[in-house]
């Protein structure tokens, strides 16, 4: 795998959040295929925020590295393979079910299909259209818009 995410970025981003009194790290992939669509799924219904349409995200384990807690999210929730991380999309904080304070650090990356995105934690996925996305929150619309 590839990164041009610098562990100086990784560590100042975290460094911040810390500062910040941010209690639980989540890092979230931006995935686009060729015609420019993004990969979302589909929280499920029953889920904290079911039914809202996110990227594929989740949370660091205790001493886990900002890109290895990426590639681990991005291939237990779709399958896919992260070949590259290339740039660090923004951050967003939010409370997460427990209320803890958490802070989501989205990267855009590129990835190696191996077959069918596979769902482990979501019951759908899609590739939308930036420009008609479906039930999104504000924080991911404003990622992906960039």
């Amino acid at each position: 795998m590839t990164s041009l995410l610098p562990d100086s970025l990784a560590e100042t981003l975290l460094a911040d959040a810390r500062r910040d009194g941010i209690g639980k790290y989540v890092v979230g992939a931006l995935i686009t295929d060729e015609g420019g669509r993004v990969l979302l799924l589909r929280r499920r219904a029953d889920d904290f925020l079911g039914g809202l349409w996110e990227l594929p995200s989740g949370g660091l384990e205790p001493g886990e590295r900002l890109v290895d807690a990426l590639c681990r999210e991005v291939l237990e929730e779709t399958g896919l393979t992260v070949t590259e991380v290339t740039g660090h999309a923004g951050s967003f904080d939010y409370a997460s079910r427990s209320e803890r304070r958490t802070r989501q650090f989205t990267f855009t990356v590129t990835v190696r299909a191996t077959g069918p995105i596979t769902l482990t934690e979501h019951d759908d996925a899609t590739w939308a259209d930036p420009r008609g996305l479906p039930a999104v929150s504000d924080e991911t619309r404003a990622l992906i818009a960039g």
